[in-house]
């Protein structure tokens, strides 16, 4: 993984990522679905993912990194530990 590319994300290493952070699990998809809801109480809204994709698709990458106000080189060095 270069610091350039946020892709090819392992969804278990994103999963560990978001624990990490303090997230937990808010719920999961029943049914069909393939997502998963992560929250915290500072935040203002819940972070959803796809479950039933990977690797965490680069998009869903950059969007989970601007709802926690991280940097890249910040989500390197945290996801590389």
């Amino acid at each position: 993984m270069s610091i350039g590319k946020l892709s090819n994300i392992p969804l278990k290493d994103f999963r560990n990522f978001l624990r990490n952070k303090g997230l937990n699990i808010i719920k999961t998809s029943k049914g069909r679905g393939g997502h998963e809801k992560w929250s915290r109480l500072d935040l203002d809204r819940p972070i959803t993912i796809q479950t039933h994709v990977d690797p965490v698709p680069e998009f869903i990458v950059k969007q989970v990194l601007r709802h926690l106000k991280m940097t890249r080189k910040e989500f390197v060095k945290a996801i590389n530990k």
